[in-house]
């Protein structure tokens, strides 16, 4: 099965896939340090369909990033799967799985994670060169279509120290779109933004999913998560609800 077919994409308005995109099954993750061991996640089970808004909440360190870092591939389980699209990513090796992140998973994180001395359009066109996809000019039309569709259009040749909190975060979200992924992710994606922007940014994250887009969120805000079609409550390790 290919990347492409894995995912199933829903219309605009119309309800969320009842097949599975993301399946965890018996995932635990075990962080080592000399003979100190901490338990993260203790045995998680959580399954969410394609097309779905979805908002993981718990107190910190309950283990909301680490699934987060098991759905993209960013970390791998101690034991258990990791099932996405099809695909058990746990079982890719590094290379693969690389490139299965950046053709499937875009991420937004916190503190937006631009490169200071490139431009919007440079920071944003970067998952497109990572994966050599296009020509050049067809890459920098992309990634300046997707800073349009975040509403930065008018500000491509900004650097990051020339935009707002809200600005860069969009900035970011732009990046993720880069490779037009079907599942967004977000570690705490508004954690770093003011009220105000901080909602901005998440009717940003809806009009996505309302275009087909899976969106998996984790916050703090319990007003944003519970704007989410569904609310993941994570506690000690364990899917405490949702």
């Amino acid at each position: 099965m290919t990347s492409e077919s894995a995912f199933a994409i829903r219309q605009p308005g119309s309800p969320a896939s009842t097949r599975a995109l993301i399946e965890l099954a018996g995932v635990e993750k075990v962080y080592r340090n000399g003979k100190l061991e901490y338990a993260a996640l203790r045995g998680i089970d959580l399954s969410i369909p394609a097309g779905e808004l979805v908002a993981i909440v718990g107190p910190s360190g309950s283990g909301k990033s680490t699934i987060i870092n098991m759905i993209t591939g960013i970390d791998r389980p101690t034991a258990g799967t990791v099932t996405v699209g099809g695909e058990r990513i746990d079982q890719l090796n590094e290379e693969a799985l690389a490139s299965w992140r950046g053709e499937n998973a875009g991420i937004v994180f916190q503190f937006f994670q631009l490169l200071p001395t490139l431009t919007a359009l440079e920071n944003s066109v970067l998952p497109l060169d990572f994966a050599r996809r296009g020509s050049k000019r067809e890459r920098f039309e992309r990634a300046a279509h997707n800073l349009e569709l975040v509403g930065l259009g008018d500000k491509l040749d900004h650097l990051p120290a020339e935009l707002s909190g809200g600005e860069q975060q969009r900035v970011a979200i732009a990046r993720a779109l880069a490779c037009d992924p079907a599942l967004i992710v977000g570690d705490e994606p508004t954690g770093n933004l003011d009220t105000h922007t901080a909602a901005d940014m998440f009717e940003l994250l809806a009009r996505l999913n309302a275009e087909g887009k899976t969106v998996l969120y984790v916050t703090h805000d319990l007003s944003l998560a519970e704007r989410a079609h569904r609310v993941v409550t994570i506690r000690d390790g364990l899917v405490a609800g949702g």
